[in-house]
């Protein structure tokens, strides 16, 4: 049973935590630290003595996990560090070699580590329950592992809420082979979120009232606003319907600028992370989502980004001038400012409650304006799958333009078909007969066809049901629609190279993405992973589809551990490669799979809570003769 997921499920998140350095000393090392080291002497302020940049290489790497203080403005509280800072220490390897990590445990609980996106053996993963035992206080475990891929990643606490206290850090592999791409200078940019409050205050108000810290909720004037927009009884009619289903149209982040204070690179807006460049260079910028819960919209006023790497993997180069990182994504994006000034660095939270903020500039101290704050969203009918209605659809048949020919229901068998257990309604993900590539094409790419949901809700783990799923990743997500930027897609993206394993995948795999927000509870296929049944299970070797189907009105960060998922949005042999997969609501999205990677692997929802509170499986890669049955 997953350790951590168990415990927070009956106590909550367990407690640990603890202390950090403190004031502008504490600060500058936290900037510092994010610079590569081959940068540091030219461009960043002289460091106190006695404080070395923190950019760790080698073959054996030390890491010190332990109990600090960390202040944001007037607000101090415990923290988990790694190597005493927040963020902790850039790892950087080079693709090819051996490493060996020693991390030691300084605290009075149980720590981990995974190494985000890193192909490796299971037992190194640093999953607790699933792939190792976790680190007990006071001891030393050691990762080793060969180094088989490079680009732009991070390292983070899988344990007890640590994660949300500080427990990240970026992770840089540098490839053998040169870079497809030039640059003059690089510097990370790490993205999170940080509250004075503790992770099982937060998990103990999200379960007694969901919409805890929203407060943009709609008032009485948007009402009046509205009327006078579409009429009386349809904007009356539209509140009403979203009070009988108990979920609010404003509701896209469980946990907002409330209490949150969002940070570039470990530091607040008010400190101003800087990145120095001298006009008309190329200065690549490596973008880290290590949030908690928390999703950005990233733009540079008055620069164009070319984003060449999606979570550390290279893509055909693709100019845009704004992006939305989930929580865990990462993209590598070069910019070329021309003039001798300041541009701002903005990363807007995607419920516009708050921002993290930073310059690019010629020279030190220099600042630039932070942009115009847009208003925050609001949720519509189609986020919950109700937008093309009854009369629109009537006349199409139940599973003729169903993307997956078969959704929950397997027609052509009359019932349901779960791998590995045969578990029925809800009780695990389904598996329906492969599409040929060209079916995939013509259903799962811009334009498809909504698809009607089969006759299971899941249960009472499932609030609702999103009536049609359909393909969106032509589209920019909810808030950024007609926005006059430039804005990176889902179907912008396209490796630099065909991607190795063209095979057809064998079978499908269908996962509904549920929950129940009025009782603050996330599931797959309407079960949190203590109510799961066996592992989902991969044949060892197989190529296989795993479709997604969002049944949830909130955008959801599905990551896969150790093997990749070749994101099916329509480029053909060019499919990009991604560790974790957003999907917006209402939306059906599928994957394809080489389940290269014997042993047992987590899959789960990013945002720290939705894991938390059962949004959380096992994938079993198992070999040939044990997977006959799935």
């Amino acid at each position: 049973m997953h350790k951590r997921v168990m415990q927070s499920e009956s106590r909550l998140i367990s407690r640990r935590l603890l202390l950090k350095q403190t004031g502008a000393l504490g600060l500058l090392a936290a900037m510092q630290h994010l610079l590569p080291a081959c940068m540091v002497d030219q461009l960043a302020p002289a460091t106190p003595a006695g404080m070395q940049p923190a950019t760790l290489s080698g073959e054996i790497i030390d890491l010190d996990i332990d109990e600090s203080r960390f202040t944001v403005g007037d607000r101090s509280a415990p923290a988990v560090t790694i190597n005493g800072a927040i963020p902790g220490p850039v790892i950087r390897l080079k693709e090819g070699q051996d490493v060996t990590l020693r991390v030691t445990n300084h605290l009075n609980e149980s720590t981990s580590i995974h190494w985000h996106g890193v192909l490796l053996p299971p037992g190194m993963d640093g999953v607790p329950g699933v792939s190792f035992g976790g680190i007990e206080p006071g001891t030393t475990f050691t990762y080793r592992f060969p180094v088989k891929q490079s680009g732009t990643y991070w390292y983070h606490s899988h344990s007890s809420g640590q994660e949300l206290q500080g427990m990240y850090a970026p992770l840089i592999i540098d490839p053998v082979e040169p870079e497809p791409f030039q640059y003059d200078r690089e510097y990370v940019v790490m993205l999170s979120d940080w509250t004075s409050e503790s992770p099982e205050a937060l998990m103990a108000n999200l379960k007694t009232r969901p919409d805890y810290y929203n407060f943009q909720r709609r008032t009485l004037a948007e009402l009046f606003a509205d009327a006078s927009r579409m009429g009386w009884w349809p904007a009356l009619q539209d509140y009403l319907m979203w009070d009988h289903m108990r979920m609010d149209p404003t509701d896209f982040a469980d946990v907002t600028g409330y209490t949150f204070t969002y940070l570039m690179n470990g530091l607040p807006p008010s400190h101003n992370w800087t990145g120095l460049f001298r006009p008309g260079e190329r200065v690549r910028l490596r973008f880290i989502n290590a949030a908690a819960m928390t999703f950005f919209d990233v733009h540079i006023p008055d620069l164009q980004m070319t984003v060449v790497q999606a979570d550390g993997q290279n893509v055909q180069p693709v100019v845009v001038e704004e992006f939305r990182i989930g929580v865990a994504e990462t993209y590598d994006v070069i910019v070329e400012p021309p003039e001798d000034r300041a541009y701002s660095i903005f990363a807007e939270t995607m419920d516009r409650s708050g921002y993290a903020r930073g310059t690019l500039a010629p020279r030190a101290g220099m600042t630039a304006a932070v942009p115009p704050r847009r208003p925050r969203p609001v949720r519509t009918m189609a986020d919950m799958g109700l937008q093309m209605g009854h009369m629109q659809m009537e006349g199409m048949e139940a599973s003729g333009n169903r993307p997956s020919g078969k959704s929950l229901h397997d027609h052509a068998t009359g019932k349901h078909v779960h791998p590995g257990s045969g578990a029925r309604h809800g009780g695990g993900p389904h598996e329906v007969p492969a599409r040929s590539r060209e079916e995939q094409h013509r259903s799962e790419i811009p334009g498809s066809k909504p698809v009607k949901h089969g006759p299971d809700d899941h249960g009472t783990g499932n609030q609702m049901i999103a009536e049609y799923s359909r393909n969106m990743m032509h589209e920019p997500g909810r808030g950024l629609e007609g926005s006059p930027r430039r804005v990176l897609l889902y179907t912008d993206l396209k490796s630099l190279v065909p991607y190795p394993d063209q095979r057809e995948p064998e079978r499908e795999i269908e996962l509904h993405v549920t929950g129940n927000m009025y009782r603050y509870m996330w599931s797959f296929d309407g079960r949190k992973y203590s109510e799961a049944p066996d592992p989902i299970r991969f044949r060892y070797g197989e190529r296989l589809r795993l479709t997604f189907v969002n049944d949830t009105m909130m955008e959801h960060p599905l990551h896969l551990h150790g093997m990749w998922m070749h994101l099916e949005n329509g480029t053909g042999a060019y499919l990009p490669r991604k560790h974790t997969v957003v999907i917006k609501p209402a939306e059906r999205v599928s994957v394809a799979i080489t389940a290269d990677a014997p042993g047992r692997w987590a899959f789960h929802c990013h945002l720290l809570f939705h894991m938390e509170a059962g949004m959380f499986r096992v994938v079993e890669v198992s070999g040939h003769e044990h997977g006959e049955d799935s």
